[in-house]
């Protein structure tokens, strides 16, 4: 991933206590998990409004019903040991 050296003014106050936030130690750390959600957000904002617009046709709802036989091939893993008795 390339990178750029930029100079920013920025709220301290902000910095820091997005900083103890997201628990990281640098205004770098900070502004990249920032803009990455920022972008995951803005994306996940623009499919829903593109849904809304387009709603899913009938074959695409259908298709959701279809059933799925789930096969992790992890019969040798004992989920029990692991992680204890679920209840």
């Amino acid at each position: 991933m390339a990178r750029e050296k930029a100079t920013v003014t920025i709220d301290r106050d902000k910095l820091e206590l997005a900083k103890a936030l997201i628990r990281v130690r640098t205004m770098s750390e900070t502004i990249d998990v920032a803009l990455d959600r920022l972008i995951r957000g803005e994306q996940l904002r623009r499919d829903v409004a593109a849904y809304a617009r387009e709603p899913l046709t009938a074959d695409e709802l259908e298709l959701a019903d279809v059933p799925l036989d789930l096969d992790l091939d992890d019969d040798d893993v004992d989920y029990e040991a692991l992680y204890g008795e679920q209840r």
